[in-house]
C-alpha cells in the first residue's frame, strides 16, 4: 500500500443517511486533496463525512439548517455515555420499534414543538431512509421507516465512532448561508471542500421549501464567484458536482470550467476511475460527476 493510501485512509462514517453524502466516493476524493491542511472548511457539509476523513489540523463544518449544526454541537458537548444513554432513553419512553409508528409521530410532535437536538437523531434513527427532512415552517416532517429503519448497531457503531471524531480533534461547527461564511482569514496552507445541492438534479433541498436557502442559477452563480474570489485570495478548493444528469447538462458550471483552464476537473464514478476532463470516455445518459480544484493534485 502506498504512503498516501496509508496516510488518507478512511477513518469515519456519518451515522447520517444524508441525501447527497460523499461516503462511496472517499476513496476518490480523499488522495485529490491537499497532503497538508491547516484549516479544512467543509462549507456544505450535510453528514460529514467527507471533512471527519480529511487529513487537517482543524476542521469547519458548516450547513446552513441550524437543526442539524445544533445536533452535532450536542454530540460534541456532551459524553458518549450520555449521549446513548438519552437515545435508549427516548426510545423507551416512546417504545420505538419497526412498527411503532404512533410512538414515531408522538416524538416527532414534541421535537417540532421543543426542539431537542439529540431527539433529532432519534427520529432520524426511525424515519424512511434515516433521512432529514423538514417543511417551510422548520417543523421535520420526514415519514415514518417502518419494517426498515431502527437505531441498528451499525448506526449506533458510526455515531460512536463520529462522536469519539470529533470530541479528540479540532473541529467546529457553524450554520451559516455558504456566502455569509467568513474566508478572510484563510490561507494558502487552508482549504475548502464545497459540496452544494445539484443545480441540475431534482433533491428536494434544492427546492427552498424545507424552511432553508434553496438552490437556483444566482446561488450557483454566487458560489462560483466566492471559489474564484478563494483563488484570488490563495486558497485551495475543491468543488464536487455534476456536469450532465439524465439528459441536463449544467451551462453555468461548463461555461465557468471552459473559461479557467488553470482550473484542473476530474471525473468521479463508482465504475471508473479517475480521468482527465478532455478524454473521459462516457455514458451520455450518464450523471457525470466532477471534481472541480484550483490546484494540482498530489502524485498517487
Amino acid at each position: 500500500m502506498s504512503v498516501t493510501a496509508t496516510y488518507r485512509r478512511q477513518k469515519s462514517k456519518s451515522p447520517l443517511n444524508y441525501i447527497g453524502g460523499k461516503s462511496k466516493l472517499l476513496p476518490q476524493l480523499l488522495p485529490l486533496f491537499p497532503a497538508e491542511i491547516d484549516n479544512f472548511v467543509d462549507l456544505f457539509c450535510g453528514g460529514c463525512n467527507v471533512g471527519i476523513n480529511s487529513n487537517a489540523n482543524k476542521i469547519h463544518f458548516n450547513d446552513n439548517i441550524v437543526f442539524l449544526i445544533e445536533m452535532y454541537k450536542a454530540f460534541q458537548t456532551k459524553s458518549l455515555d450520555e449521549t446513548l444513554w438519552y437515545i435508549e432513553k427516548r426510545i423507551d419512553d416512546f417504545e420505538l420499534s419497526l412498527t411503532n409508528e404512533v410512538g414515531y409521530k408522538n416524538l416527532r410532535n414534541e421535537y417540532n414543538t421543543q426542539k431537542n437536538p439529540l431527539d433529532l437523531f432519534v427520529l432520524v434513527a426511525f424515519s424512511f431512509n434515516h433521512q432529514i427532512r423538514f417543511n417551510n415552517n422548520h417543523e421535520f416532517n420526514n415519514p415514518f421507516g417502518r419494517e426498515r429503519s431502527s437505531f441498528n448497531p451499525t448506526m449506533r457503531q458510526n455515531l460512536a465512532n463520529f462522536i469519539v471524531e470529533i470530541k479528540e480533534n479540532d473541529v467546529n461547527f457553524s450554520s451559516k448561508d455558504f456566502d455569509d461564511f467568513d474566508f478572510n482569514n484563510l490561507g494558502n496552507k487552508d482549504f475548502v471542500y464545497a459540496d452544494p445541492p445539484y443545480l441540475i438534479t431534482c433533491g428536494t433541498y434544492n427546492d427552498g421549501k424545507r424552511g432553508f436557502t434553496g438552490w437556483s442559477e444566482k446561488e450557483e452563480k454566487l458560489l462560483l464567484k466566492r471559489l474564484d474570489n478563494l483563488d484570488n485570495q490563495g486558497v485551495k478548493f475543491a468543488l464536487s458536482n455534476v456536469l450532465e444528469h439524465k439528459g441536463k447538462e449544467n451551462e453555468i458550471l461548463k461555461t465557468w470550467v471552459a473559461s479557467r483552464p488553470s482550473y484542473n476537473v476530474n471525473y468521479l464514478n463508482y465504475n471508473y476511475s479517475n480521468s482527465n476532463y478532455q478524454t473521459a470516455v462516457r455514458d451520455k445518459n450518464a450523471s457525470v460527476e466532477v471534481l472541480i480544484m484550483n490546484y494540482e493534485p498530489p502524485k498517487q
